[in-house]
């Protein structure tokens, strides 16, 4: 039978968020890297205000993702900007001379 706290709200939020598959090593990870499943799963999620009221990552010294970001001790981890790929110019539609590509 679920419990609840008078300090923690109901987690029924749990069932409906989009990383409740993942594995507790992606999701608790230190690392960017291991993390970024979890990170891509909360941009389709639900659930991302309670998951961050309910964890608290700032109060509790937080390691993993919540609510769309990686946190480490309880601070938010700032990521690096993914670069895209440069397209290999064999990748674009065949253009005539003079045309530019938007």
């Amino acid at each position: 039978m679920p419990t609840t706290s008078p300090h923690r709200p109901h987690s029924t939020w749990r069932s409906a968020a989009a990383c409740v598959g993942l594995s507790p090593r992606v999701v608790f990870s230190r690392r960017p890297a291991e993390a970024a499943p979890a990170l891509r799963a909360c941009t389709v999620c639900t659930v991302r205000r309670s998951c961050e009221e309910a964890v608290a990552p700032a109060d509790t010294w937080f390691d993993g993702v919540c609510a769309g970001r990686l946190w480490r001790s309880g601070r938010p981890v700032r990521l690096p900007a993914t670069p895209h790929p440069a397209i290999p110019a064999s990748a674009h539609p065949a253009t005539a001379p003079g045309d530019t590509l938007a």
